[in-house]
């Protein structure tokens, strides 16, 4: 399985960038968004940014990431998924009969 990781760019130039997520920090391709500015969210896959994110989306796929790790671990996970919290999750529309 492929996850991808929502880091943050911290310098760069026309075809990469040094992006960081919890203290790591990766050097990622940034040949398929373009040169992007310190403090730009983007998702990235196997050392490549394949999307920019905007601030919301960035901290929710961390939330989930975060919640993955502290369920395998056992630890409590239900307070970082808050969409979710007093609701049964629902299929997207293009699953639906």
């Amino acid at each position: 399985m492929c996850l991808g990781l929502p880091m943050t760019v911290i310098d760069g130039d026309d075809f990469s960038a040094l992006c960081e997520w919890q203290g790591e920090k990766r050097r990622v391709s940034t040949l398929l968004v373009g040169r992007q500015t310190v403090g730009t969210h983007l998702l990235v896959h196997l050392d490549s940014a394949v999307r920019v994110l905007d601030t919301a989306e960035a901290e929710a796929i961390g939330r989930a990431l975060d919640g993955l790790a502290a369920a395998a671990e056992g630890r409590a996970f239900e307070h970082l998924f808050p969409d979710l919290i007093d609701r049964e999750p629902e299929l997207p529309a293009h699953l639906r009969k």
